[in-house]
């Protein structure tokens, strides 16, 4: 059980569930994607929003696995509209694929969840060049969706507190790929996902645009995100004892996705449902414009090779 109990300004507290943080949210007519939603917090979120109406689809890189997943909720809610569509977010062309695919579905596209994550496994940055690509290919959408829905969109960034971590100089882009410690890698690609965030809510800011961009910690959760650490004998001992359940992670990302507490709110960094403090690296503006350049950099040699 939760041992964190108290309510804080949101009136939500630590312990607080998925469906109870959206408990009377009416999502119908919007439209998600969830990345990494055949297992975990993805599931768990992906569950949650087709509860309360919004259409999902499930980008997955195991499709077989994913529409396993899309099956079983379904199966449990009759009425959920759930798709499972193949993304590979380490491939510029799995993510250029998926994303031609969900434009010519038709599909509006309200609420962009990018939860795909794997925690201390060998590290390199060009797959979050990759993942700030599959955001840009997907504006476009969510800005003709915002403009004709009058709906604000919501692009939503799963990080950790592991951010605060991360090297003195924040991203090493001179060492990207070095090996030498993963967790700090992972603290580095924690903060690329908070610093890829803010800029995003600086940019949509700018150009009036009714899309907000948000980052958050989900909680320390038992789930396979463990499975490339050495921790993972003792995460399975004590993890039930000091980890939230996958419920309990997943409230964090549809409260920021879903609730009217959080419209109008970009460029901010969620914990617990309550906006948090973040590491002195999130407002360092010149790292994220390194962040922004080195990424677009990535993107551009590949489409340099596939002219």
């Amino acid at each position: 059980m939760w041992l964190f109990r108290r309510k804080a300004a949101s009136g939500f507290s630590a312990s607080s569930t998925a469906e109870e943080v959206t408990q009377g949210i009416v999502g119908t007519g919007l439209t998600a994607i969830v990345t990494g939603a055949s297992s975990g917090i993805g599931t768990d979120t992906a569950r949650v929003l087709a509860l309360r109406g919004v259409h999902v689809v499930m980008g997955v890189r195991n499709l077989t696995a994913g529409r396993e997943v899309q099956q079983t909720l379904v199966k449990q809610n009759p009425t959920a509209k759930i798709a499972a569509m193949e993304v590979d977010l380490s491939s510029m062309a799995s993510v250029s694929k998926f994303a031609a695919d969900f434009k010519s579905s038709g599909l509006p596209l309200n609420i962009l969840i990018n939860n795909a994550r794997i925690m201390a496994m060998p590290f390199m940055l060009s797959k979050d060049g990759i993942k700030l690509q599959f955001v840009t290919n997907h504006l476009e959408t969510m800005k003709k969706s915002a403009h004709e829905s009058k709906i604000e969109g919501r692009i939503v960034n799963v990080s950790s507190h592991r951010h605060k971590f991360s090297y003195l100089e924040g991203i090493r882009f001179d060492k990207i790929n070095d090996q030498s410690n993963s967790l700090s890698t992972y603290s580095q690609l924690k903060l690329a996902n908070i610093l890829h965030a803010n800029e995003l809510a600086r940019c949509l800011k700018e150009d009036q645009v009714t899309i907000t961009g948000n980052s958050l910690h989900p909680g320390a959760i038992a789930t396979n995100i463990f499975c490339h650490h050495s921790l993972i004998s003792l995460v399975g001992v004590f993890g039930k004892y000091v980890n939230k359940n996958v419920e309990q992670g997943a409230a964090t990302t549809c409260y920021v996705a879903l609730h009217p507490q959080v419209e109008g709110k970009t460029g901010l960094y969620f914990v617990d449902r309550n906006v948090a403090e973040t590491s002195v690296q999130v407002s360092d503006s010149e790292l994220a414009r390194m962040l922004c350049d080195f990424s677009s950099s990535l993107v551009n040699i590949y489409l340099h090779r596939v002219q």
